[in-house]
Parts: C-alpha cells; sequence; structure tokens
C-alpha cells in the first residue's frame, strides 16, 4: 500500500523528522485560505500515487494568494499520468540551498535493508545514480542487528556529504530505519531531503507498506486510497480478495496463491490467457467463494470460469455451496475440480447442481480442467 505524500509526511513529522507546514485542500477556496494562512507564497501538490510528478506538471508554485487559486483550478481535474488530481498539498515555499536524497528498501539479493544516501537530490534515484555516481552511497542492514552507526558514517563519507550536515542528517536516517522496521515497509524515502536556514527538512515523502503486514497496522489500513486502483482490484481489496486483473478470457479461482498461478500456467500451455490472478485462500468460506464468483463474472471479458480448489484447510462442500449461491443463471461455462477435504461432499452438490445445467462442467485434474476452458473459451468467442 502506497500513501499519499501528505500521508507519509505526517507519519515522518510524527517520528521527529521536520516537514514544511502544508494542508490539504480538494477546492479552489481551500487553496486560497491554506495559501493566506502561510503567507501566500505555496507550492501546489498534486496528491497522486505516481512518480515524477514534477516533470509532469503535477507541482506548482505560487507567490501570491491569487496565483495559488488560479492554478489550483488548472490543476483540480486535471489528468495526470492517467488519474485525475482530486487533492492538492499546499505547502509553504521554502528557502532551499541544497537538495539531497536518503531512503531505505528492500534489498532482497543481499536478504536485508538498502540503505542509500546522497548529497544530491530531487531527481530519481536512478538519475542520480547516472548523473552523479561519487555522490551516492548504499549499504545493506541486517535485519537481524539493524542499522549501525559504523555504517551511517560509512554513508556520510562515501556520499561526499558536507560535514556540518553529519548530526542532522544521522538523526534522520537513524528515524526513517526505525519507521521503516516499525510499519513493515517495503520503501520509506525523501527526495528531496532540503537544506534550509531553519534546518534540514522532507520536502517530499513516501512511504509504500508491505499489504501482507497490515493486519498489523489497522490505524493505516484507514488510509489506503481506493480511488487509485482499478475498480475490480479496488472492490477485491474490500472484500479481502487477493485477485489482479489480466486481458485474458479465462476467468481463474483457486486456494492459494500457489495453486492460483499453477492453474494460470496451464491456461497458458493449452493456448489460452487467464483473465485474472484470484486466491481466495485457505479457509475461504461459501460466503467468500461467492463473492469471489460475482468478482470474476463482473468482468465482461471472462468467457469461461475454470475453479480449482484443492482442499486442505478449505473444504470442498463449503466450496461447492458457495459457488450454488453465486453461479445462479450464470450463461457462460464454468469448469470445477475439486480435490481433497470432503472432496465427496463437494461433488455431490456440484453434480446435483449441474445436473440441468449443460454449462456447467466438473471434471477430475487441473489439466483436464484448464484444457476444457481453454477450449470453451474459443468455443465462445
Amino acid at each position: 500500500m502506497r500513501l499519499h505524500e501528505y500521508q507519509a509526511k505526517q507519519i515522518f513529522s510524527k517520528h521527529g523528522i521536520k516537514i514544511p507546514r502544508g494542508e490539504l485542500a480538494t477546492t479552489v477556496e481551500e487553496v486560497r485560505k491554506i495559501a493566506e494562512k502561510l503567507g501566500g507564497k505555496v507550492v501546489l501538490k498534486s496528491q497522486v500515487l505516481v512518480g515524477g510528478r514534477g516533470k509532469a506538471g503535477g507541482i506548482k508554485k505560487a507567490y501570491s494568494v491569487d496565483e495559488a487559486a488560479e492554478k489550483a483550478n488548472e490543476m483540480l481535474g486535471s489528468v495526470l499520468k492517467g488519474h485525475v488530481v482530486e487533492k492538492i498539498y499546499v505547502e509553504e515555499m521554502m528557502d532551499i540551498q541544497r537538495e539531497m536524497y536518503a531512503g531505505f528498501t528492500l534489498d532482497r539479493a543481499n536478504k536485508g535493508v538498502a540503505a542509500i544516501l546522497s548529497s544530491v537530490g530531487g531527481m530519481d534515484i536512478e538519475e542520480i545514480a547516472e548523473k552523479h555516481p561519487e555522490k551516492i552511497a548504499k549499504v545493506t542492514v541486517n535485519p537481524k542487528w539493524g542499522l549501525w552507526d559504523y555504517q551511517i558514517r560509512e554513508l556520510l563519507l562515501n556520499s561526499e556529504m558536507p560535514r556540518e550536515y553529519w548530526k542532522e542528517v544521522t538523526s534522520i536516517l537513524k528515524t526513517l530505519y526505525r519507521i521503516m522496521v516499525h510499519y513493515e515497509a517495503e520503501l520509506v524515502e525523501i527526495n528531496p531531503l532540503v537544506v534550509t536556514p531553519e534546518g534540514i527538512f522532507a520536502a517530499d515523502a513516501r512511504l509504500n507498506i508491505d499489504d501482507s503486514a497490515l493486519f498489523r497496522h489497522r490505524d493505516l489500513e484507514g488510509l489506503r486510497d481506493y480511488t487509485e486502483a482499478d475498480q475490480m482490484e479496488r472492490i477485491a481489496m474490500e472484500k479481502g480478495l487477493n485477485y489482479v486483473k489480466l486481458d485474458g478470457n479465462v476467468g481463474v479461482m483457486a486456494n492459494g496463491a500457489g495453486m492460483a498461478m499453477a492453474t494460470m500456467d496451464l491456461i497458458y500451455i493449452y493456448g489460452g490467457k487467464p483473465a485474472n490472478f484470484l486466491d481466495i485462500g485457505g479457509g475461504a468460506s461459501a460466503e467468500v467463494v461467492r463473492e469471489a464468483m460475482n468478482l470474476i463474472l463482473s468482468d465482461d471479458n471472462v468467457r469461461v470460469v475454470f475453479i480449482n480448489i484443492f482442499g486442505g484447510i478449505t473444504r470442498c462442500d463449503e466450496v461447492a455451496r458457495g459457488l450454488v449461491e453465486a453461479l445462479g443463471e450464470v450463461s457462460i461455462p464454468v469448469v470445477v475440480r475439486l480435490a481433497g477435504t470432503n472432496e465427496e461432499e463437494g461433488r455431490k452438490i456440484m453434480e446435483k447442481f449441474a445436473k440441468d445445467r449443460p454449462n456447467f462442467h466438473i471434471v477430475e485434474t487441473m489439466e483436464e480442467g484448464a484444457e476444457k476452458a481453454v477450449k470453451l473459451a474459443e468455443e465462445g468467442r
């Protein structure tokens, strides 16, 4: 889950990192009032979950209240990299003397956390590495031991950070790492980290939280912006389903991410294309199955649905009841494979349901099911 800049800044500020004064606005009149409160000279920042907002025209400076209102009127409702601008963060304009970069991200290759520091900033980290390789430093932090002072000194030296900033940057790095660990983040970043006469501030902020950890951070779940998600993926998130929309025509439902991936692979092998990834989880109830089925059927591209369930924790009879409730008068073909816990009970429910429904097919194996689903999808084109 990626947070908006203003949300990330609130968290950074809560932990002691200095941020410029600013407030969120959704109307031109709100922008005007905030600009007056901040003294007239402000920066207007579109709050959309995309990178490179400045280059795309999503960040504008205003030197008076009237100019702020005029530019806000242009920004609100505009489309920025495919996203409609509905919110603007109005922030005081600072006297920036220097821009730098500081961030932490997962380093999967080294099974740790990459700490990155640069004495220049204000551009993508890839661009910094290309244009100023001598001013960027990286160390791998072992999560078992945490961030050590000697690693921070290594970052400061190798990034050619001026010594007058060492103390404050050290404090910021330690705080950023604490934030990353506490919120189980995949990325925490300040770009640019700016030097002003009043000290060093986070002029921008990024905080991406691991979705799998959100159940331990219920306070953050309420910050999720569903407007940035695909409509169907948004519905899936609200219902707690693991769903990703794809561009094929064979709807997929399986229990477990591995089973869902294997099912998709088989569909590809037999010449088809899956319309989605959908994992109903290890202990899905009839209600969850019904919600999942309704979600798949809401995709107009789906020509056939392949349901592949191996019952371990998930009971096949529970899945079958959910399918009976969800399918009703479904007109497109449905292929079902049930195996495992309470398999016989589940198959009996399905066979009774399928008795007078020629578009309903029960198979023995997942290979048979994938081949059947692909064939039916081709016939239904």
